[in-house]
């Protein structure tokens, strides 16, 4: 038989050495195949009536034949073939499953000590840093049933505009998950930035252009949403809502941002050299790349810690860096310090 077994087919191997026996001895009696395995007799009968219980047998006990091999192949295939349609599609879509699990795990405790829950459920939980962020966001969107609305001003680009968040966005379009994006009208500076929203536009993502739009805003089904602690650095913490109220209140905002906004293709593209800095933009860069804290930088540029973080994060986004030090090396690169 060689490496030519019925295994891939849901035959044991007592099972398949019943059936061969039969093949190749049509008419014989079941107990003459008691010769043809290991197993006692027993064994050998439950295998035949298995056998015969699926139609690969027929006959009597005295009298046994194999249905042909043609018929017998083609049907557990058809059989195999369902089984595993049948564990692809449970396995396509495993969130059931992992509902379920939580509901039997205890209840998590989040890091931040700001978390207030409502009921079972936690209500308000605040994140501390981009990791926690980037965990959470990559929690929601595969939780995400019908719809994700996104509103990332140009700050906001450098930290999530990742690959991992646009193939992220990019699954969640395939599950039949609406995506939909407002950017600000200075969006987006950085090559990666355009790249990816024009990628997700082109997998069905709806992408527009909102004037005024000034802080991050992530909703999940209408039920989660995710809002910056600080509107001008993502990199303070995050809010996480799943209070109805506050969760409506922002849907509505977003839906009038989007009314009033304009198709991505629409929007005319940044010039070359737009992207040039001003003076107090120079400012900022080169004491980002001296100075040790930001309080620091601040008292030495002569604005408020506020301000000089926003001209910090506006810098990153501009640069399409993820980090002040990968910031530091592109401005090099392009000669601003």
């Amino acid at each position: 038989m060689g490496t030519h077994t019925m295994s891939p087919l849901g035959l044991s191997s007592t099972e398949e050495a019943v059936y061969r026996f039969f093949l190749r001895n049509p008419g014989a009696a079941v107990r003459d195949a008691r010769t043809v395995s290991p197993m006692d007799g027993e064994g050998v009968d439950r295998a035949a009536a298995r056998l015969r219980d699926r139609g690969l047998l027929h006959g009597s006990e005295a009298r046994t034949w194999a249905t042909d091999p043609g018929v017998v192949v083609a049907r557990l295939t058809e059989e195999q073939l369902d089984s595993a349609y049948r564990t692809l599609r449970r396995l396509a879509d495993p969130r059931p499953i992992l509902r379920s699990l939580r509901r039997d795990a205890p209840a998590p405790s989040f890091a931040g000590g700001g978390t207030v829950h409502a009921g079972s459920a936690v209500a308000l939980d605040r994140l501390e840093d981009l990791g926690q962020t980037l965990a959470r966001i990559d929690r929601a969107a595969f939780h995400a049933d019908a719809e994700i609305l996104a509103a990332v001003p140009n700050r906001a680009l450098a930290p999530l505009s990742t690959t991992h968040t646009l193939s992220l966005g990019l699954r969640c379009l395939r599950r039949g998950v609406r995506v939909r994006v407002l950017v600000g009208t200075e969006a987006p500076t950085s090559a990666t930035g355009a790249d990816h929203l024009r990628r997700l536009r082109s997998d069905g993502a709806e992408v527009r252009v909102a004037d005024g739009l000034s802080e991050l805003m992530l909703v999940y089904d209408r039920r989660t949403a995710l809002v910056p602690v600080d509107a001008h650095d993502i990199g303070r913490g995050v809010l996480c809502i799943e209070e109805s109220g506050p969760v409506s209140s922002l849907v509505t905002l977003f839906e009038q941002l989007c009314a009033a906004a304009t198709d991505l293709t629409d929007h005319p593209a940044a010039k070359p050299g737009t992207d040039s800095l001003t003076g107090t933009q120079r400012t900022v860069l080169l004491l980002m790349c001296t100075a040790t804290k930001d309080e620091a930088g601040a008292r030495e540029a002569g604005m408020s810690l506020r301000t000089y973080r926003r001209h910090v994060s506006d810098l990153l986004a501009l640069l399409g860096a993820c980090s002040r030090a990968q910031a530091a090396l592109l401005a090099r690169e392009r000669g601003w310090v």
